[in-house]
């Protein structure tokens, strides 16, 4: 009974084309994303009850987070594996306080946004995302969730370093996303400057992940584009696969022979 249950929530968690496994991750990618609302939103002047609401609604999906882990661990087929797995490492950092009983570092909590890479695999589904095909919605959305992923964290860095002895350049996380922003594309305007010895090295990084980055990203983009460039709607009648070079006589991706007629389709 104990290994039927174990398969049967194990294909809840992971099976993300499941009903119940599409719901179970929308959900954590909703408190993932509401966890980081509330961590932003704490960044500006509230009011004892506003704020206290607040952490208590945090300390509730902390500990929702904590039962996900522990549920994917009991689930996992190698227990080993899946701790030493990126993601679940990260999604460990994320629980720490819980288990340490911290309040001070519940910022890191915004490296649960990692989590949401998990959920690029929904972009792989036969069907059109926002109108484009499926290969442009994977590349565009990795390019893009990617950048605002690391600023995000970045930006959260370092307003949890300057914030209390530079409150001035670092008042509200809108100063330290912006500040993240500037120095990440290496435009640095000098109207934020960091003066701890921590918030310094975090600028010496985001310098080093801007140049490393963002031409990256951007040459997967355009490469992307030049070889898309050549390519016309032939739909697979195999497969599904909407985009075909236009001298393209099989599907690419299961070799099922395309109808010439649609070459000239719009």
């Amino acid at each position: 009974m104990p290994d039927n249950l174990r398969q049967t929530l194990a294909r809840y968690v992971e099976d993300i084309e499941s009903p119940v496994g599409r719901r179970f991750n929308l959900l954590i990618m909703g408190l993932i994303l509401l966890s980081s609302a509330i961590f932003v939103s704490e960044t500006y002047p509230l009011t004892p009850l506003v704020r206290l609401t607040l952490d208590s609604i945090d300390r509730i999906i902390l500990v929702i987070f904590v039962v996900e882990y522990l549920l994917r661990f009991w689930v996992a087929e190698s227990k080993i594996n899946f701790f030493f797995s990126p993601v679940s490492l990260i999604d460990l950092i994320a629980i720490v306080p819980f288990f340490l009983g911290v309040t001070d570092i519940r910022f890191i909590l915004i490296f649960r946004w990692f989590r949401i890479l998990r959920l690029v695999r929904f972009l792989t589904l036969k069907v059109y995302v926002f109108r484009i095909s499926n290969q442009d919605s994977i590349i565009l959305a990795r390019i893009l969730f990617t950048l605002f992923t690391i600023i995000f964290v970045y930006s959260g860095l370092i307003y949890q370093v300057e914030h209390r002895i530079n409150p001035k350049n670092f008042n509200t996380f809108l100063d330290a996303f912006y500040f993240a922003v500037v120095t990440m594309t290496t435009v640095g305007f000098g109207d934020l400057t960091p003066i701890s010895e921590g918030g310094r090295l975090l600028t010496v990084l985001m310098i080093l992940t801007g140049i490393a980055l963002i031409p990256w990203q951007l040459g997967d983009l355009v490469k992307y584009l030049l070889k898309t460039a050549n390519q016309v709607e032939k739909v697979c009648a195999g497969c599904g696969l909407p985009f075909h070079d236009s001298d393209a006589q099989f599907c690419k991706i299961c070799g099922t022979k395309l109808e010439q007629a649609d070459l000239f389709k719009s």
